[in-house]
């Protein structure tokens, strides 16, 4: 059972869809993978509600029984089949499944079987977009001598060339499409394909020697092969290159003779050395390759080809494979004599006498630099633009796959904007395509600097662009914000005028944008949406940025208004400040908290929650921050002029941008001497989030202000940073506790535990405890009885404003 257990734990783990089929019971476990593959949730997938073939695609189905039927049967080695299935909520999809036999009975017939699946849809998709690619690719390919194939990560062949048709015997439109199981036997298939996943896995090329029989003679030929992974610039692989050249003849010579003159006949770079190492003799090709002549490295050893690109443990496993195996063949990176580094594919076998002892070693070496460039070549005329080497629709595609659900996962909302240059139609039929082409080239220049790094613009074709904006915000309405200002930014730059050469042209364009914000959206319905948002920016008369939901774009435009009225507000100092009363244990007013209000004259009292945000990101915290400061020194100095409210502290909330002002604490201080108050009767309230950064500056700033006699109180205590490390060095007066802790006091244990924690940690640094958000007597008594001196709350009072604030503490 144990060991039933680790492997149903090990599973699980797999990023493909795993089944274990008991022929013996018919009971079938599948894994969790499985199920989401197949749109089924974990509580229904292992029990009898679930047969292997349920989900099976009609048309699909007489193959795939067909291939379980000759596997069980023996007829074939492995169970593979790649088909349809329609999955719980009734979309198609392509799967690829294999299983193998790890049980059978004594007359040799299948009693288990363990297979695996993987969804196979997007490479099914994508191979058309692939077809688009094949003309540029062709003359590449073709110029090269040597057999050049790319296949798809699922071993799929994208494309090769005539000398692989040639080798093979078949047109490429009888290769593309197929794996390697359609041309050669199973076995030979599984070594190819193993050979695939080595590549990718590898971070280096992958070097291989394969025998091939052709079926029409039985003649064989040996292939070196060098496999190499392709990858999208996110590090993703999209594909093997491989390239092989026919090494038959050479083997065959490398076998029969040992040291003699005909190594150096070959074509590659020749080192031999004696037992310890020591070179004796290197040919024409080495000279050719490395610089050094003969004269140069005889007797010394190989190591003074070195880049120091390899390490140690390269070395170390090379030499292992060279003493167990007898040879070692791979990639590696040299120097030649005039410092220039290089990668080399060396090989390196250990030459024996008839006692089995190392006489020699011989090492033959090829320079690769060229199919390092061709391979890289492919990559760029595969995935990006040929005139603005802008990411084409096929990497496009795929980034903007991963950034759907990188939104998914983090919860942050992204953006598509689809531009379409404004009547380019008319450029390339007055001035020609040539001076087009010049203008696409600048459009997409300056589209990469209207945004960040992270973002992706691409260009589909023609003078349609697209671009992708991701991580804007966890708000819907914040993301549109910042969407519409790139894109306004996008709107202004693309019209500025443009020198093409003998002409200057101005152009505009229209911007189509479509917010992302969960997993539900498909690459394609975005694309619509943008699409459809773009000919509407066309329909209200170009030169405009509209946005696919009607509704968002009512809340960017509400959105600025409120920006502009808050300008207003802060220019009329329309504002006001409320008190909320703040009590001692012996229900005596100690001070209050002052509230900043917006009563607009419109829309009515506004919401410190509404507006406080927007202030902060515009800035304009700043003004308004120091208004409620002047303000509530100037209640100070009314309160100090009458007995029953001139020991009345009154705390006042700080932002961290209007903290870390250059000239905060000259504007404090200035403001307390304006209005000639007790400093001690002022306290400024910051939050735990301020000092997660520069926690340095602001405890220089605090300890500054302190010297005047100001007080200082963290808010929201135990909801954020809470560092013990910073805490006892801040040069604080009072810890007020959270009313999220405080409104579950009495049936929330944990948060008892909380409250009792912060109030201990403050009386152990000699600071004061006040909690907020006190609502009812039981609340009130159970922080007094564990501690708590000091409150606020609805219980006490609600913020009012000052004539009511004052008529209430008379009372």
């Amino acid at each position: 059972m144990e060991t039933e257990n680790r492997w149903r734990f090990a599973i699980e783990g797999t990023s493909d869809g795993v089944w274990d089929w008991n022929l013996e019971t018919n009971k079938t476990y599948y894994s969790s993978k499985w199920a989401e593959i197949h749109g089924l949730s974990n509580d229904i997938i292992n029990n009898d509600m679930v047969t292997w073939e349920s989900n099976i695609h009609p048309e699909d189905k007489p193959c795939v029984f067909s291939s379980v039927h000759d596997y069980l049967n023996n007829k074939t080695k492995t169970y593979i089949s790649e088909h349809r299935i329609i999955d719980h909520n009734g979309n198609t999809k392509w799967i690829l499944e294999q299983g193998v036999a790890v049980a059978r009975n004594s007359a040799g017939e299948p009693t288990r079987i363990i297979g695996v699946l993987r969804d196979t849809t997007e490479h099914q998709l994508s191979r058309h977009a692939l077809q688009d690619s094949e003309s540029r690719l062709r003359g590449l390919l073709t110029a090269i001598p040597d057999l050049v194939w790319l296949k798809s990560p699922d071993g799929i062949y994208l494309t090769c060339n005539s000398r692989f048709e040639k080798f093979f015997g078949k047109k490429e439109s009888e290769i593309v499409g197929k794996t390697d199981y359609d041309f050669v036997d199973i076995m030979l298939a599984d070594s190819f394909r193993e050979n695939d996943k080595k590549a990718m896995a590898s971070s280096v090329p992958c070097i291989n020697e394969e025998w091939i029989t052709f079926a029409d003679d039985g003649h064989s030929e040996l292939l070196e092969t060098t496999k190499t992974a392709i990858y999208d610039e996110q590090g993703n692989v999209t594909g093997v290159l491989g390239i092989s050249h026919d090494i038959t003849e050479r083997k065959s010579i490398e076998n029969e003779l040992k040291i003699s003159a005909y190594v150096f006949e070959a074509q590659e770079g020749m080192i031999v050395t004696d037992a310890n190492n020591i070179i004796l003799r290197v040919n024409h090709a080495f000279t050719a390759i490395t610089g050094y002549s003969a004269t140069e490295v005889i007797g010394k050893n190989p190591r003074i080809l070195s880049s120091s690109k390899n390490n140690a443990d390269f070395y170390r496993a090379m030499w292992e494979s060279i003493t167990n195996k007898g040879s070692w063949s791979g990639e590696i990176w040299n120097r030649r004599k005039n410092g220039e580094i290089y990668p080399e594919y060396l090989t390196i076998t250990a030459v024996k006498d008839q006692h089995g002892t190392v006489t020699n070693y011989v090492a033959t070496m090829a320079d690769i630099t060229s199919n390092k460039a061709a391979a890289k070549e492919i990559e760029i005329l595969a995935f990006y633009d040929p005139l603005t080497h802008l990411p084409n629709r096929r990497l496009f595609i795929d980034r903007l796959s991963h950034a759907l659900a990188s939104s998914a996962r983090s919860q942050s909302k992204g953006a598509l904007l689809f531009i379409d240059l404004d009547n380019f139609k008319n450029l390339n039929d007055s001035l020609g395509h040539a001076v087009g082409d010049m203008l696409l080239l600048h459009v997409a220049e300056r589209l990469n600097s209207c945004v960040r790094e992270g973002d992706t613009v691409a260009r589909l074709g023609g003078d349609e662009f697209v671009i992708t904006l991701e991580d804007l915000s966890l708000q819907l309405d914040e993301a549109a914000s910042k969407t519409k200002l790139i894109g306004e930014k996008i709107l202004q730059r693309l019209s500025q005028p443009y020198n093409l050469g003998e002409y200057e042209y101005q152009i505009t364009c229209s911007i189509g944008a479509a917010l992302f914000h969960h997993h539900e959206q498909s690459q394609d319905e975005l694309l619509k949406q943008a699409d459809i948002a773009m000919y509407q920016a066309k329909k209200l008369g170009r030169n405009a940025i509209c946005f696919f939901d009607p509704e968002m774009q009512t809340s960017i435009n509400a959105r600025v208004e409120l920006e502009r009225d808050l300008n207003i507000a802060i220019n009329e100092q329309q504002f006001q400040l409320y008190y909320q009363i703040q009590l001692d244990s012996h229900g005596q007013a100690i001070g209050a908290e002052a509230l900043i209000r917006w009563p607009h004259p419109e829309m009515g009292l506004i919401s410190p929650a509404k507006f406080i945000p927007l202030a902060e990101e515009n800035d304009l915290i700043i003004p308004i921050g120091s208004w409620v400061l002047d303000t509530a020194c100037a209640q100070l100095k009314q309160w100090q002029q009458n007995a029953r409210t001139q020991d009345l502290v009154l705390s006042v909330n700080v932002s961290a941008k209007q903290l870390h002002q250059v000239d905060f604490t000259s504007t404090v201080k200035n403001t307390i001497d304006k209005y000639a108050i007790n400093p001690n009767l002022l306290k400024l309230e910051i939050t735990e989030s301020m000092l997660l950064n520069s926690i340095e500056d602001t405890i220089s700033i605090m300890s500054r202000l302190q010297t005047t006699g100001v007080r200082f109180s963290l808010d929201d205590f135990g909801t954020g940073y809470s560092s013990l490390q910073y805490l006892k060095r801040l040069p604080l007066n009072q810890l007020k506790i959270d009313q999220s802790f405080v409104r579950d006091i009495t049936v929330d244990e944990s948060n008892r535990v909380i409250i009792r924690t912060i109030i201990a940690m403050a009386q152990s640094l000699g600071l004061e405890t006040i909690a907020e958000g006190v609502e009812t007597e039981a609340q009130r008594a159970y922080l007094l009885n564990n501690g708590c001196t000091h409150f606020q709350g609805y219980l006490l009072g609600k913020p009012l404003p000052i004539h009511e604030f004052e008529s209430a503490l008379k009372s």
